[in-house]
């Protein structure tokens, strides 16, 4: 009876030691953020800065400027962009100046040439060669006179970076799950830095191109990999508060950017100034530790000791032996287990799941087009373009952070169905209201909605696969959907069509797929599906009756 009693007191004590053992319990026990996790996590925060500057720094290097058509028989070396006899020499074109044509010269020999009215025909127009400019920026355009019908190619810069993100993100996974996520972050920096800088030196357009495509091919992995490592590094009750404040630190990159083009609006200098300091990032092998995930699923469990063993200690905590002995131990058996079965029914789950994965595509593709669209047409709006672009990084901030009070309340499924609808309502209102003020209001808006849905499909999309397939599809869907991170830098081009193309274009996609989220299972207060079957009832909502299911 004794013995009986001695036994089952063991067991239990084994019991809570093994759940004493777990690296999320270890992680409690030396501190869920404390000085150790705060160090590295301010590290992170710099690549997700350099992410900003490296994703969409073309919006400035490769942007249009604003021109019109050099008119010989008015415009002198002291002539400015705007001039009074400008309304009988230049046709106008969606309420501003042609920037590409300019009214024909009366051929008459009656006529004195001079600067008037009489001497140009109002009914035919003439392409221009030379141009006067409104600004002093110093862009590709200016660089290698790309105006009118060869503006197309300072776009193509856009859609070379986004190729490049499109081959840079599969691959940039599978070398960090190779070779390790600090070592991945900090070599992906340094190289795109090079990328960055030698594309400031580039002579011929052909060029630029390609570093711009190496450069994304290299540093597109920085923003997950940052991300990875900042989740991974705090306890289980910091990880949702760590995950959103990282996140932040993109846009106050691209707000950092706008700054900085602001100041430097020569391309060239621009990009010297944006990519010399992200070389430091290189350090980052010194200063960073690896992920303790990382390495523990690779059965580096010396390495993973010593890590947790020093952020113990710089957290002025203490991990008992036996506890560190049996994550060792756990983890080998799991390792064991992973290659005895290493089933990823990947395309079970394409058929069980189809019209969900169609979905969810679309709606990545939805969202990629429109929040790189609205930030690159962010400087087309009247006004102060650089100003512009800063509101439109911060105003990202807010969008970041509501999720985290809508999505339990509301349910994932509605939250993202209203700020699709937001967002796309907003876009439509842009073509009904007048002025700069107004106009930039609803942008705005209709940007933060936009972050703010993209915020919610992030997680979303992670909650409605099953466990052994999850990351398979999440990429799938995320890889399908850059594909409207590459059509986005062509939108600007609409305008030259229909002053509010890019709007009517954004407004449709978002309403459209904002609908058909309606048709996803919702996954709040659900527990993650581990299972395909698991996933397929999800359709099911809390109070047991059938929702709509793709």
């Amino acid at each position: 009876m004794i013995e009986n009693e001695f036994n089952e007191e063991s067991d239990i004590r084994s019991k809570e030691i093994a759940n004493e053992s777990t690296l999320d319990a270890i992680l409690i026990r030396i501190g869920e953020f404390g000085r150790f996790q705060l160090f590295n996590y301010v590290l992170l925060c710099f690549p997700m800065i350099f992410n900003a500057f490296q994703s969409i720094s073309y919006v400035f290097t490769a942007s249009p400027v604003v021109y019109r058509c050099n008119v010989t028989l008015c415009d002198s070396v002291g002539s400015e962009y705007w001039e009074p006899w400008l309304n009988f020499t230049i046709p106008s074109k969606n309420s501003n100046f042609d920037q590409c044509h300019h009214y024909a010269v009366i051929n008459d020999t009656d006529l004195q040439l001079s600067c008037s009215a009489e001497n140009f025909n109002r009914s035919q127009v003439e392409f221009c060669y030379d141009y006067k400019f409104r600004d002093y920026e110093y862009t590709l355009a200016k660089e290698f006179n790309f105006f009118c019908s060869n503006e197309w190619k300072l776009s193509m810069a856009g859609t070379f970076n986004n190729i490049g993100q499109f081959i840079g993100i599969p691959l940039g996974g599978l070398l960090a799950d190779k070779y390790g996520r600090r070592t991945m972050l900090a070599i992906g920096g340094f190289v795109s830095s090079f990328m960055g800088l030698i594309r400031s030196f580039t002579t011929n357009y052909y060029m630029f191109l390609s570093f711009e495509l190496l450069d994304m091919v290299a540093a597109s992995t920085t923003y997950p990999t940052a991300f990875l490592l900042a989740i991974e590094l705090v306890g289980p009750k910091r990880r949702v508060a760590a995950a959103t404040i990282i996140t932040i630190f993109y846009p106050l990159g691209e707000a950092l950017l706008g700054i900085l083009a602001e100041q430097f609006q020569n391309w060239r200098t621009l990009l010297r100034v944006l990519y010399l300091p992200a070389i430091l990032q290189i350090f980052l092998l010194i200063l960073l530790p690896e992920s303790i995930r990382w390495l523990l699923s690779q059965g580096k469990e010396s390495k993973a000791i010593a890590v947790l063993t020093k952020a113990a200690r710089i957290n002025g905590k203490f991990i008992p032996t036996l506890n560190l002995a049996n994550l060792i131990e756990s983890n080998k058996q799991k390792l064991e287990d992973n290659n005895v079965k290493n089933i990823y029914p990947i395309k079970d789950a394409i058929k069980v799941f189809f019209w969900r994965i169609i979905n969810c595509s679309l709606c990545w593709f939805t969202h990629t087009l429109i929040a790189l669209g609205l930030s690159l047409n962010s400087v087309n709006l009247g006004g102060n373009k650089y100003n512009n672009f800063i509101w439109n990084g911060l105003i990202q901030i807010p969008g970041l952070i509501l999720p985290l009070f809508i999505m339990d309340s509301l349910g994932r499924r509605i939250s993202l169905f209203v700020s699709m609808l937001t967002c796309g309502l907003c876009m439509i209102a842009t073509i009904f209201f007048d002025g700069y003020g107004v106009e930039l209001t609803l942008f705005l808006i209709g940007k933060f909605a936009i972050t703010c849905s993209f915020q919610i499909l992030y997680f979303f999309t992670s909650e409605i696969f099953p466990t052994n397939v999850r990351s398979s599809l999440l990429s799938l869907c995320s890889m399908i959907g850059r594909f409207g991170s590459m059509l986005a830098p062509q939108t600007p081009l609409l305008i030259n069509y229909y002053e509010f193309s890019p709007q009517i274009l954004f407004a449709s996609f978002a309403l459209v797929s904002g609908c058909l989220t309606l048709f996803f299972p919702e996954t709040a207060n659900k527990t993650l599906p581990t299972t395909m079957v698991e996933a397929s009832q999800l359709s099911r909502n809390v109070n047991g009756r059938n929702c709509n299911d793709n």
